[in-house]
């Protein structure tokens, strides 16, 4: 399986919701929902340009590997233990989205409270994990490098939104 469209997606799924929190609490008008959306598309646009940084390590490690198959196949492995823990975790920041969106308000704001409030206090140790998952899944030094980039570009996007936007109030 090639795991490079999933962490795609999850990479740009995931700087969207960077420009969300970069924004969020900054404005108390009841209706924002072109100022939520313009700042989800900062972070989808800062993310995307970010990640371009990994995809040109891959690119770079791929063209100075001597065996280009093998090395195709080390970041294949590399990626996919990357995946699995971005995996559990974006599945687990889904329930706690649907919960936040499906139950009553109670109820919902405890989802929020319990489920994505410590997600997102852990997203740095999760990354840490993908990095460790990819080294461990076989892909080695060269897959650690790449998912070390990878990782930095996703925590990078909300800080630099939140700096260039949202830094000084309206």
């Amino acid at each position: 399986m090639n795991p490079v469209l999933p962490l795609a997606v999850l990479g740009l799924v995931d700087a969207a919701f960077s420009g969300f929190r970069a924004y969020a609490g900054r404005d108390a008008r009841i209706r924002k929902h072109r100022a939520v959306l313009r700042a989800s598309l900062r972070g989808l646009a800062v993310g995307s340009v970010l990640l371009l940084a990994p995809a040109l390590a891959a690119g770079s490690v791929l063209l100075l590997a001597e065996d280009t198959d093998r090395a195709y196949g080390a970041l294949a492995d590399g990626g996919t233990g990357f995946l699995v823990p971005l995996g559990a975790y974006a599945l687990a920041v889904g329930l706690s989205l649907a919960a936040y969106f499906a139950l009553p308000y109670r109820a919902s704001t405890l989802a929020m409270v319990v489920g994505l409030g410590p997600l997102t206090l852990a997203r740095p140790l999760v990354v840490a994990g993908a990095c460790a998952g990819a080294l461990v899944a076989g892909g080695g030094w060269t897959s650690l490098l790449v998912g070390a980039v990878a990782g930095a570009a996703v925590l990078c996007v909300e800080p630099y939104v939140h700096r260039r936007w949202y830094a000084f109030p309206a």
